[in-house]
């Protein structure tokens, strides 16, 4: 990530220290839309940050803020002053993400992955919302060069309807969470590599992750996706990368660093260099866009005993909410997770049969504690 890029990411830090809830969730979801445009080389402006702060504060809607966007880049002083129009194209994609991860809705359905590429870059590209019928490459830097081999274009609505088919009916009640993290990761590469537009792939990728995770329990919007977007594409790209002649397979080591990161707040060393396929050669002028700064956040695999080691998904995502707010109540945490009071009081009761946590002086003025 480049320093100028940094520095706005960072102008939304104080709503997150000091806000109100709405501040900080609202910042936290332009962090994530902002740096998501680093997937693609992309700075945003800085009159975009000003109208971040404005919808951040309340003063405008997010449907505002995108107006005023698009009225800016209207006006001779929007087209003076920003740098060329891929500047546009961050501004615009930046301030659509944040409406859609703003959003309480979702479908796990090739049409809601369509959808979203339409909503994110119609206007910016001529075949936004549209699977591509012609086939691609793409050289990339992990690679030296290289490319992926993406899905072929007549079989992208087959693969996107199967993929998908597998992973709805794919039950994850029983799964330990490091199982479920590599299932995931599987799931989220396979996606990628299918590779349905032209352009804008890893961004719409991202976005519709980052509502799936939602729908498993797990608010996503934070600081890994915020200023490591550039480590997830790559990531991306490793998991579906073979080159047997010099010994290279894919793998989604990479990617399941990242998601630890995301999803339990571990420290991982999210550098690109490691990642590159002559990594030992390159050097760090190579590596512009690398995401050096470790997760700031606690790490709940410290705060979690060993035995949280054979807890399901669900049941990571309630000790998330319980570590961060050991006072919140299963009615809270229904809400914070999507999931029925029943289905929360079905995982408490579990968690605390395994004695991992407890409930301290009763349910109206009680909190949750972590069994030594």
């Amino acid at each position: 990530m480049s320093d100028e890029q940094k520095y706005t990411i960072q102008g939304l830090d104080e709503y997150i220290r000091q806000g109100e809830p709405q501040q900080r969730e609202r910042s936290k979801a332009w962090k994530v839309a902002i740096g998501l445009q680093q997937v693609d080389r992309l700075q945003t402006s800085e009159y975009l940050l000003d109208t971040a702060k404005r919808h951040i504060e309340g003063d405008i809607s997010i449907g505002e803020a995108k107006e005023l966007i698009d009225s800016y880049y209207k006006s001779a002083t929007g087209r003076r002053e920003v740098e060329n129009d891929r500047t546009e194209e961050a501004d615009k994609v930046a301030a659509r993400i944040t409406e859609l991860i703003e959003e309480e809705t979702f479908s796990f359905t090739p049409a809601q992955l369509i959808s979203i590429h339409r909503r994110l870059f119609e206007g910016i590209y001529k075949l936004a919302g549209r699977i591509r019928d012609y086939n691609i490459t793409k050289n990339e830097w992990v690679l030296g060069g290289k490319t992926v081999y993406y899905a072929s274009a007549d079989t992208i609505s087959d693969t996107l309807a199967y993929d998908m088919g597998q992973e709805r009916e794919f039950n994850y009640a029983n799964m330990n969470i490091d199982e479920a993290i590599r299932h995931l990761t599987r799931f989220c590469a396979n996606l990628w590599q299918v590779h349905a537009f032209c352009e804008g792939n890893t961004r719409t990728t991202a976005v519709f992750m980052i509502k799936y995770l939602r729908t498993l329990g797990f608010n996503v919007v934070n600081d890994v996706f915020a200023e490591n977007s550039w480590y997830f594409r790559n990531a991306l790209v490793r998991a579906n990368y073979n080159d047997l002649t010099t010994g290279i397979s894919e793998t989604t080591l990479y990617l399941e660093r990242f998601f630890r990161s995301m999803l339990l707040g571990e420290e991982h060393d999210l550098r690109n260099r490691i990642m590159h396929v002559d990594w030992g050669k390159v050097t760090d002028g190579d590596e512009s866009q690398s995401a050096n700064k470790p997760v700031q956040s606690a790490k709940l695999s410290d705060e979690l005993p060993p035995k949280c080691k054979n807890c399901t998904l669900e049941e990571v995502a309630v000790l998330r909410i319980i570590h961060e707010n050991p006072t919140t109540t299963q009615k809270e945490i229904a809400t914070a997770i999507g999931k029925s009071e029943r289905t929360v009081k079905t995982i408490t009761v579990a968690l605390q049969e395994k004695l991992i946590v407890k409930r301290v002086n009763g349910k109206r003025n009680g909190y949750w504690e972590f069994i030594e």
